[in-house]
């Protein structure tokens, strides 16, 4: 990984590993440094004796309360959802802010609950080579209906192979060229063209682009009048495993009404396995391996199948709404201009089955929110007030297609055009104290420059993300304040730990993307060392600081793949 560090921050470094290397005892250099001792465990802090300054007792306090088998898992338009949003108001209105969204603590969000019925029953079908082939549900195939109806099916639906289901002018690349897919059945490969055989010069690289994501797949394919759209899952391309999207699409399922989301929708959408796909294909007369390294090629074409899928699905259809929070600290000077922090307060609620059935969701996303109570105790504390106002949004349905943060960006408190940037906080990673701070969709903003300044305020460096190809940028809620112009920053903890270095960072954070995210493992731990997410959002409220005492705004960079929003300068 190549790493960009300013030239005085290196020179620095070189002298004082001189430094270092000539003030070492005889066979220092090729001793291995003591390992450092643990910090004790932190008790968190008790309700009414919440300190002004961001603290690792009153951030675990808020982790542990919000990350509780009380709250259920936090699923929208539950009790532990309603519970969970109970709490972010009291601690808001504890804290000083003032309601920050017309007058209220509250911005109801449209919702549609899609709750699929009887999923033990449900199988593909597909037929065949003169035989029938059986997909079964969770063990196969995970589907859902999209489009907000009671039933939804497909029957003798003739599936084409589209490689990754892309239409993309900007990079020259069109897999639905020369093919009409009304009323058939695509099947589609996770992530960018160019990913499987990791081909540089296709798209950005590394990096995943939008058209990688999974709710990009399925509204293509609904826009080119698709029947239905299954996903070949693949844990490296997707950068999560099989049990991450069983997981998440096995509960109840949110969306915006289709007043308040005019695009098209599949009436039939999911994933299927690596091993389904290889044996759907073979029945087919087909060898799946080679038509997915095939896809990676300019000139791709589809492939049909001689084979035709069937199913059905039954779903429980709700109309309710959520609930964003929104609470603001109004400005001294221009209150009429905003920087706004957010971070989702939704999680997964509770399974259908299992000994452990509540996702707590301690790290994703109690975390965030942990953090923007603190860096709103911190402002509200703050001494001369900040200049501009301070908005403070913990926003729902995250997990569901961002859309808590989606009805923000189009019905905002503040005009756009007045907001100066949005600093989102999602699954702060907390593996102890970290020598660098790395930045999602670094590249892109002034805002690279900020978190800088911050970082190098503490004695660290910011670096890229190194795992671009995951996607992340695209997978919380700063980028519906992205696409819509205002200039974001998603940062955490980079992996240089500072008591054991990149291997053990690396090492810590693949262990909880594989043993906790999505999982009812991801709980609060009495035993977390907190000193590197106290650092991080001491740089996060650096950052937002300086921001609201400034008259400018922010700017995307030239070659950025947003623009502000005109009036904003």
């Amino acid at each position: 990984m190549h790493r960009i560090i300013p030239p005085a921050l290196l020179a620095l470094a070189l002298s004082l590993a001189a430094c270092r290397h000539e003030n070492a005892a005889p066979g220092a250099a090729d001793a291995a440094p003591p390992a450092a001792p643990r910090p004790a465990p932190v008790t968190p802090t008790a309700d009414n004796h919440w300190s002004a300054e961001i603290t690792a007792e009153d951030f675990a306090a808020r982790v542990r309360k919000l990350a509780s088998d009380e709250l259920e898992g936090r699923s929208p338009g539950g009790l532990g959802g309603r519970l969970a949003v109970d709490y972010i108001k009291d601690q808001f209105e504890r804290i000083g802010l003032k309601p920050g969204y017309k007058g209220s603590w509250f911005q109801n969000v449209p919702m549609v609950t899609t709750t699929l019925q009887q999923p033990e029953q449900i199988a593909l079908s597909v037929a065949e080579g003169g035989g029938e082939e059986r997909f079964v549900y969770g063990k196969d195939l995970i589907v859902g209906n999209l489009d907000n109806r009671e039933s939804a099916s497909i029957a003798d639906s003739p599936i084409v192979f589209l490689g990754y289901g892309v239409d993309a002018p900007e990079y020259q690349w069109n897999d639905y060229a020369d093919i009409d897919v009304k009323g058939k059945t695509v099947v589609v490969l996770v992530n960018d063209p160019g990913w499987g055989n990791q081909d540089p010069s296709l798209f950005k690289g590394k990096a995943m682009t939008y058209f990688g994501r999974w709710t990009y797949k399925f509204e293509e394919a609904a826009r080119k009048g698709a029947a239905a759209c299954l996903i070949v899952h693949d844990t490296a391309a997707a950068s999560y495993p099989w049990e991450v999207v069983v997981n998440s699409w096995s509960g109840p399922q949110f969306s915006l009404p289709a007043r308040d989301d005019p695009d098209p929708r599949l009436g039939v959408a999911g994933w299927i396995t690596t091993d389904a796909a290889r044996r759907l294909f073979a029945k087919a007369g087909q060898d799946f391996d080679a038509l997915k390294k095939s896809a990676d090629l300019r000139g791709f074409k589809p492939v049909a199948l001689d084979a035709k899928a069937s199913l059905a699905i039954k779903s429980a259809i709700q109309v309710s709404s959520a609930t964003n929070v929104i609470g603001v600290l109004p400005g001294s000077e221009r209150a009429g201009e905003a920087v706004v922090y957010t971070a989702h307060w939704d999680h997964l609620g509770k399974s259908f089955s299992g000994a452990d059935r509540i996702f707590n969701g301690a790290v994703d996303n109690a975390s965030g929110v942990a953090g923007l109570l603190e860096i709103a105790e911190a402002f509200a504390h703050q001494q001369p007030p900040p200049k501009r106002s301070v908005l403070f949004a913990a926003v729902t349905l995250e997990e569901f297609g961002l859309l808590g943060s989606r009805w923000y960006a189009t019905h905002p408190s503040f005009p756009l055009d007045k907001t100066v940037a949005d600093i989102n906080m999602d699954a702060l990673p907390i593996i102890g104290p970290t020598k660098d701070i790395a930045v999602i969709g670094w590249g892109q903003s002034d805002l690279d420059d900020y978190v800088k300044d911050a970082a190098a305020a503490e004695g660290r460096t910011v670096v890229p993300d190194e795992t671009p190809e995951t996607g992340f940028f695209f997978r919380s809620d700063q980028l519906n304040f992205a696409r819509l112009g205002v200039p974001v920053l998603y940062a955490r903890a980079g992996f240089d730990l500072v008591d054991g270095g990149e291997d053990a960072g690396r090492k810590a954070w693949a262990d909880y993307m594989t043993n906790r995210y999505h999982k009812p493992s991801d709980e609060y731990d009495p035993n977390w060392d907190l000193r590197g997410v106290v650092d991080d959002l001491k740089a996060f409220y650096a950052v937002g600081r300086r921001l609201a005492d400034e008259d400018t705004f922010p700017q995307w960079k030239p070659g950025a793949d947003f623009r502000r929003p005109a009036a904003a300068k």
